[in-house]
């Protein structure tokens, strides 16, 4: 139960769920005009805000440059790598694909091939209610990196976990059975503040291996510093602003679920 409520709760906060609320409530109580008016306006103002180029680069920031990116690393054990960056080979697709995460897998392949003596640690098993596949995203990710010439004696699959918190339970376990030392954890930067602290929650030292930026020193220069059609472009609202702003609040109400939860 608590995995469905904390896919389903949340999408009445984010700002396109939290704006339909209100103008369905806008809709229900039409009769009061100057109430849906105020509803109106108010979902008008949650896109409007939600939907900037100015919120959604701020919030993006303030997580994905929490950790730096990887320095030189010697003697590196194993490599944890987060499922949520594949998609199942389902009709039509003609075998598991990569989704806008799938930078997770192309740099868990770089830092093979930098460290062949290690092997990879891969997480990620299904949500019964919302996958329908024989597959799991740790089989998908190793048949990736099959592709990419990573042999499947280098991985270990990890396939029991539904959400984050289980990624770092179960991944752990293997980690102290195993006596694993040097451990990266690779993940999308957005997503990882919340996965080290889990990871450290349940006492593995691991390093920190961010990827998948959307915000990089440039575009953060040019967010502040626009030109007069750059500055026009970034206050409109817009799908890929409302997603940035919807995948960062993604992680901060999951930080605070997880405390409540002692998970943190």
């Amino acid at each position: 139960m608590f995995i469905f409520l904390s896919k389903f709760l949340p999408l009445f906060i984010y700002p396109l769920g939290m704006a339909c609320v209100f103008l369905f409530v806008a809709i229900l109580v039409w009769k009061k005009r100057k109430f849906s008016k105020i509803l109106i306006l108010l979902a008008f103002a949650i896109l409007s805000i939600g939907g900037n180029r100015y919120l959604a680069n701020s919030m993006a920031r303030s997580l994905e440059w929490q950790y730096d990116t990887l320095g030189p690393v010697h003697a590196v054990d194993l490599i944890v790598v987060l499922g949520g960056a594949t998609e199942p080979e389902m009709t039509p697709r003609p075998m598991a694909e990569v989704n806008a995460a799938g930078d997770r897998i192309i740099y868990a392949a770089k830092l093979y091939q930098e460290h062949p003596e290690a092997r990879l640690l891969l997480s990620g098993g299904n949500i019964e209610f919302l996958d329908h596949s024989d597959s799991t995203p740790a089989r998908d990710m190793a048949d990736l990196l099959k592709l990419m010439g990573v042999p499947e004696t280098a991985m270990i699959l990890q396939d029991q976990s539904q959400n984050t918190y289980e990624d770092a339970l179960y991944s752990c376990e293997k980690i102290k059975v195993a006596g694993y030392k040097n451990v990266l954890l690779v993940t999308s930067a957005m997503h990882m503040p919340r996965s080290m602290k889990l990871f450290e929650k349940q006492g593995c030292t691991v390093i920190a291996a961010p990827t998948d930026y959307t915000i990089t020193e440039i575009a953060w220069q040019k967010t502040w510093q626009p030109s007069f059609e750059e500055f026009i472009i970034n206050l409109v609202p817009s799908y890929s602003n409302l997603s940035q702003v919807t995948k960062s609040m993604k992680e901060y109400i999951g930080m605070f679920t997880y405390r409540l939860k002692g998970w943190l």
